[in-house]
């Protein structure tokens, strides 16, 4: 094992806990209509690329047909608030060069449907963003927003939300991701949220607790006090509980935390060492490490708790399991060849085969939400970010720094988020995340250091 436990238009859908009203557009302001059905040209962002050519994009502030108090702001400051967050999302894909509010020309509430497209072509944005955001009255806000093709003059998208006050974070990462995911062809991520590990302390003794926050660092909270160690927490697949390893008493126990209630329930006690549990897709089991008898294998336990059903039995270490998408293979680290390497099996535990053959050690392996690649650690001299076929082929190293480990992938498999450990005595961990095509890496915002990141699904 390596270090630190290597371990529509208008949308119908829940934000919060408080279900989009819907709609079939959103509304435009008074005396406006929206766009005819033009036709436009292919406006896409190449997703292979990385940061070399990023798509110029405009997006202003959204108006308000009036500036109405809030519990999260005025309106007028919320539209600008809007922007602000949608900037920065699209900024951090590295696809996009956004022009944000600060750079740009307020916007009528009137030209939301009708842009003044010779102004923004003269921004040189190639794509323009216009929405706006207003009160109800039974206290919830509508935002919508509006994708043009700067050149051909015609809107590609529309959506829009009704949310509380409290949600209009949750607003702009959904508009965020209408529009990256109508230039770009690929998934959607921005709405999602990320668990990790806190930690603060000397390297010898860190205090470790649960932490969750939305992907981009917003909203960050705490889930435990830190009185025992956490490692490697994972979302189950309908985001409403975390499962997790935890010291108690210096014996290491599977839990599963519920984040709507904040309580806690033990699944698996009682055994000598467990290592980084896992929802399978559709919820019903937890996969996870044990070692008994001097020997580790792979295990899977009924999420309700129950009796652990043993996947392996070889000599050595099995760990580190990881579900496919369609939940019918495992890929886990096993050091049975006599060096630790990679491994795919049926979920039953049958087919056992190895798929990974380069120098040095693998480790931390997890299935990519598409099925189509495989991320891991590998520990060559330093510890690197890669990925490789469920096959084994086509490996790609990502990062090359001294410590980066523990990937876990976004919801749409095209980026990765992980912890850089420092050299040294401080024991110093931040999260990181970078893409696919290894050129886009950025440091995640945390208050304080982090480890042990589980990215969760796209929020509902």
């Amino acid at each position: 094992m390596t270090p630190r436990s290597m371990l529509c238009w208008f949308a119908v859908a829940a934000l919060g806990g408080m279900p989009v009203l819907a709609q079939t557009v959103p509304a435009p302001p008074p005396g406006q209509t929206a766009p005819g059905d033009q036709t436009p040209p292919p406006l896409e962002v190449s997703v292979t690329g990385g940061i070399s050519a990023p798509l110029p994009i405009a997006i202003p502030a959204m108006p308000t047909n009036a500036a109405v108090a809030t519990a999260a702001g005025s309106t007028d400051a919320l539209g600008r608030q809007l922007a602000d967050v949608m900037t920065a999302d699209l900024k951090d894909s590295g696809l996009f060069n956004p022009l944000g509010p600060d750079r740009l020309k307020p916007v009528a509430y009137g030209e939301v449907t009708a842009p003044q497209f010779d102004y923004w072509g003269g921004t040189g944005a190639q794509a323009l963003v216009q929405g706006f955001v207003k009160a109800n009255g039974d206290g919830t806000l509508t935002v919508g927003c509006y994708l043009y093709d700067v050149s051909a003059r015609a809107e590609l998208a529309r959506q829009g939300f009704v949310v509380t006050p409290a949600d209009w974070r949750r607003a702009a990462h959904k508009c965020a991701d209408t529009i990256y995911a109508r230039l770009t062809g690929e998934g959607p991520y921005f709405d999602s949220r990320v668990v990790y590990v806190s930690e603060t302390g000397p390297k010898g003794r860190r205090i470790k607790r649960l932490a969750i926050m939305d992907q981009d660092g917003a909203n960050h909270r705490f889930l435990t006090n830190g009185q025992s160690i956490v490692l490697t927490p994972r979302f189950a697949p309908n985001q409403q509980s975390i499962v997790y390893m935890s010291f108690v008493g210096d014996r290491p126990a599977v839990y599963v935390y519920d984040v709507g209630s904040g309580r806690q329930r033990l699944v698996v006690a009682n055994v000598s060492t467990t290592f980084a549990p896992r929802f399978s897709p559709d919820g019903r089991y937890i996969l996870f490490s044990m070692a008994t008898g001097g020997n580790t294998d792979i295990y899977r336990v009924s999420s309700a708790g129950g009796t652990p059903q043993r996947l392996t039995n070889a000599p050595g270490i099995d760990t580190g399991g990881s579900y496919s998408p369609d939940g019918s293979k495992i890929v886990f680290e096993s050091d049975r060849s006599g060096g630790q390497q990679l491994y795919v099996m049926d979920a039953d535990g049958g087919n056992q085969r190895r798929i990974s053959f380069g120098g040095g050690r693998y480790a931390t392996p997890v299935w990519s939400p598409r099925g189509d690649l495989i991320a891991f650690t590998r520990v060559s001299g330093n510890f690197r970010i890669g990925i490789m076929s469920p096959n084994g082929s086509g490996e790609k190293l990502l990062t090359d720094d001294w410590q980066d480990e523990g990937p876990s992938w976004s919801p749409n498999g095209r980026v990765l988020m992980f912890f850089r450990a420092s050299q040294g005595a401080s024991g110093k961990a931040d999260l990181w995340s970078v893409d696919l095509t290894g050129v886009n890496l950025r440091q995640v915002p945390t208050p304080l250091d982090g480890s042990d990141p589980g990215w969760g699904p796209l929020r509902p």
